[in-house]
């Protein structure tokens, strides 16, 4: 059993435990629960996620590194990747949207095998997929959760609901009971990315072997919130009113708690405050990283142009001809090759002898 997981899935289920027995049993809890707790959450999401951007901001780079992924430009009669390779900063605004709207360089992915003694390459369709479905399936049922937030409910929020439950599945009426609201088809689709992505992690090896316990609690917290709206959506039946009621007077400023408040609903907005506090600390701030991504938001035109390193400060420095300058006559003698000889010296004059009369002559014994 893998204990990564493990780790995650225990503090998940000691999360629910917190917020569930706390409210049921704890008095003053559910201000706690409901209140203090996602205002502090918003806090330490909104200034973690500003500092984060923050320092990339300042984060020199003073190379030209973009991922590229064809030709670049070079002779006018070779044809280059306008998109892998951008050259113009209309061509790096397209492929940023690519990246951000339909995940290209994820697309592009492969997965290398060998069979049969050969080397192969195999495209990843079903990660791009999953993380396809899980990302909008996100998005869309964060975007319509602004109803709760806005009186009156802004068309864009009411269409996206309308087309959200466009697809009603008839079937789970039946199964479920009769008069059940629409079905909203991104919550089951979260649930069910969310699994997916949690399954590859479990039976690929290699990407089991790279995950962390970090990577898990994330998927374990999502889960665990869409699952609680399911359950509060087509089971239990929490007072949708005062719900909204809440939100409207967290959003307003005027914090109030109504009655008739179900305790899966604190703990839905529990997982959905931790999620938000641990937001800015975790990997889930690529949301923000994708647009200071050097290897995605330069272009590739060091062949063009020169680019200069602009935190270059004059320094003090010893060339080599100061070098070979210094130590010429050295390295003549040890043998090391110079790129220029040292001249050769004038011969030497012979010393005058000394005419000096008062020299007195030996004196023999």
């Amino acid at each position: 059993m893998n204990k990564r997981y493990m780790f995650s899935l225990i503090a998940v289920i000691v999360l629910f435990l917190i917020a569930y027995a706390g409210v049921e049993t704890v008095p003053g809890s559910k201000y706690l629960f409901g209140i203090v707790i996602p205002y502090v959450a918003f806090i330490f999401f909104v200034v973690g996620f500003v500092l984060r951007l923050l320092n990339w901001s300042r984060s020199p780079v003073p190379f030209r590194i973009p991922t590229t992924g064809g030709q670049q430009k070079s002779l006018p009669w070779i044809e280059p990747a306008s998109i892998d390779c951008p050259t113009s900063k209309g061509a790096v605004f397209v492929r940023m949207l690519l990246e951000i709207a339909v995940f290209r360089s994820l697309f592009r992915n492969t997965r290398m095998q060998i069979k049969e003694g050969k080397l192969s390459y195999q495209l990843e369709i079903f990660l791009w997929v999953g993380a396809l479905a899980f990302h909008y399936a996100f998005f869309t049922t964060l975007f319509r959760h602004l109803r709760f937030f806005t009186n009156p409910v802004p068309f864009p929020v009411r269409l996206v609901e309308d087309l959200d439950s466009f697809f009603r599945l008839e079937f789970l009426h039946d199964l479920i009971q009769i008069g059940v609201p629409g079905v909203y088809l991104s919550g089951l689709v979260l649930l069910a990315a969310v699994t997916y992505l949690f399954l590859r992690r479990i039976f690929v090896s290699k990407v089991k072997y790279i995950s962390l316990a970090s990577d898990y609690f994330p998927l374990f917290l999502i889960f665990g919130i869409a699952l609680t709206g399911i359950l509060m959506r087509y089971f239990t039946k929490i007072d949708v009113t005062a719900a909204k009621e809440l939100a409207m007077g967290l959003v307003t400023f005027r914090p109030g708690l109504p009655e008739n408040i179900d305790s899966l609903f604190f703990v839905h907005l529990f997982f959905v405050s931790i999620l938000f506090a641990y937001f800015p600390f975790s990997k889930l701030m690529h949301l923000g990283g994708i647009f200071f991504s050097p290897t995605r938001n330069m272009t590739t035109d060091s062949r063009a142009r020169r680019h200069i390193n602009p935190w270059n400060y004059p320094v003090k420095v010893h060339t080599y001809d100061e070098y070979e300058d210094d130590f010429r006559e050295k390295m003549v003698e040890a043998g090391l090759p110079v790129e220029k000889m040292p001249e050769e010296k004038p011969p030497e004059e012979p010393a005058e002898k000394s005419t000096d009369s008062a020299q007195e002559p030996e004196k023999k014994e």
